[in-house]
């Protein structure tokens, strides 16, 4: 798969639309990065505490915790708080989101995003996936500023077409995840053709899009 990789058939389609929403944020203030992960946006975070269930090869995490309890935080300490593709981990979510508000200072930003339309991965720590009204609940402490999807309803097909490319064999013969990302690729060419869409099956409430793979917040203590 080399050189498919290489001309970007498999290049994900969210990763850019992420990595560009988190670092309009970038900040020199305090900031906690909730499941740090692989550390992506250290450049955009200079002055970042960098938080994990446990230690990762690589990088380097400053606190080894649960999002669950920061005891060990104390109150109104960071400006910011980053928690990227971490809340569907979560098995108790508005415990966290209750931390994360306790540990904000006074106007602190959190900085969120999450899945909605996704196939089950890092398992089996895969818990939740949220709507943008399960998100506005769960959130109700804090003033919601951006909460936008990441992809449109098609967009949304099309990434989990290259899910499965990425995550199931295809007849045994690793090649045919060919089909999956090229399928993915034809699906966004017609990203522009659905009209209007519609909460319901009856066309009485509209909603837009009715499918994502995931969402963006930005929110404020």
């Amino acid at each position: 798969m080399g050189m498919v990789d290489r001309i970007g058939i498999t290049r994900k389609i969210t990763r850019p639309r992420q990595e560009a929403f988190i670092k309009q944020f970038a900040t020199d203030g305090a900031v906690l990065d909730i499941g740090c992960g692989n550390d992506l946006y250290k450049d955009a975070f200079p002055n970042c505490t960098t938080v994990d269930i446990a230690a990762r090869p690589g990088v380097k995490v400053d606190i080894i915790g649960d999002a669950h309890d920061l005891h060990m935080i104390q109150d109104s300490s960071y400006d910011m708080i980053l928690c990227a593709e971490v809340l569907e981990h979560l098995h108790t979510p508005h415990k966290a989101i209750a931390e994360f508000h306790r540990i904000l200072k006074p106007g602190g930003k959190l900085i969120l995003t999450t899945r909605f339309l996704f196939p089950i991965h890092d398992a089996p720590g895969d818990y939740y996936r949220y709507t943008k009204y399960g998100l506005q609940h769960l959130l109700s402490r804090f003033t919601i500023e951006e909460l936008q999807e990441e992809t449109s309803t098609l967009e949304a097909l099309a990434v989990l077409y290259q899910r499965i490319g990425f995550q199931c064999e295809t007849l045994g013969f690793k090649p045919f995840k060919l089909f999956w990302f090229l399928k993915a690729k034809v699906i966004l060419l017609f990203r522009g053709i659905i009209s209007k869409e519609y909460g319901d099956i009856g066309h009485t409430i509209e909603e837009s899009p009715i499918m994502t793979s995931g969402y963006f917040v930005a929110a404020h203590k």
